[in-house]
């Protein structure tokens, strides 16, 4: 199985390929709405300010493919801003449309904690889920953001608690979303990333 990565231009996407080479996976970038149309599974990865990778989906014309993808049951994994724009918009830039694939909207991170919200923190899984087989409650993930969904949305598997609780792990089905960079978490976001192609398999 090869995964596809969506290339906008994020700067993560070659650590994302190292942490899945380093699993045995295959992956390919692209950012061409045929590759996209036809692939096994699915990455996006994100960082940055929401606005850039909206506007880099629709400029590409890659919005809708992935939407259609996703829709039909291909495997997809969100990372940052990837599990952001799956909601229907963000307070970082009011005026764009998300996926909508996840009712909600993603909102700025409380002003009473230091933003933006950098580095190690822990989750609080709040359902069993094969994504986060074999990984210790006491683990640590690596974060960067200052927005965040919900973390009562329906779709959350796991919370994360800065300022106030968020979510830090999304999953519907084939569905899934990360927070935090599990390239950039040691051998809890491995795990993840394991986890992720053993469901996409």
């Amino acid at each position: 199985m090869k995964v596809t990565i969506i290339d906008y231009g994020a700067g993560n996407v070659p650590s994302v390929e190292r942490a899945l080479h380093r699993l045995g996976a295959e992956s390919e970038r692209t950012g061409a709405p045929e590759h996209i149309a036809r692939a096994e599974a699915l990455l996006l990865p994100g960082v940055g300010h929401y606005s850039a990778l909206v506007r880099a989906l629709d400029e590409q014309k890659t919005r809708q493919p992935l939407v259609d993808a996703i829709q039909r049951g291909v495997p997809f994994l969100g990372i940052c801003l990837g599990l952001q724009v799956l909601f229907e918009s963000s307070a970082e830039a009011p005026q764009l449309r998300g996926l909508s694939l996840l009712p909600g909207k993603v909102c700025a991170l409380p002003s009473s904690v230091k933003l933006p919200h950098m580095g190690w923190n822990q989750i609080a899984a709040s359902r069993e889920s094969r994504l986060l087989a074999g990984i210790d409650s006491s683990a640590y993930f690596y974060f960067a953001h200052s927005y965040a969904a919900p973390g009562s949305n329906g779709s959350t598997i796991a919370t994360c608690f800065h300022g106030a609780p968020f979510a830090a792990v999304v999953q519907e089905r084939h569905l899934c979303g990360v927070q935090f960079h599990p390239e950039k978490s040691g051998d809890a976001g491995s795990r993840l990333l394991e986890n992720f192609l053993r469901l996409a398999a």
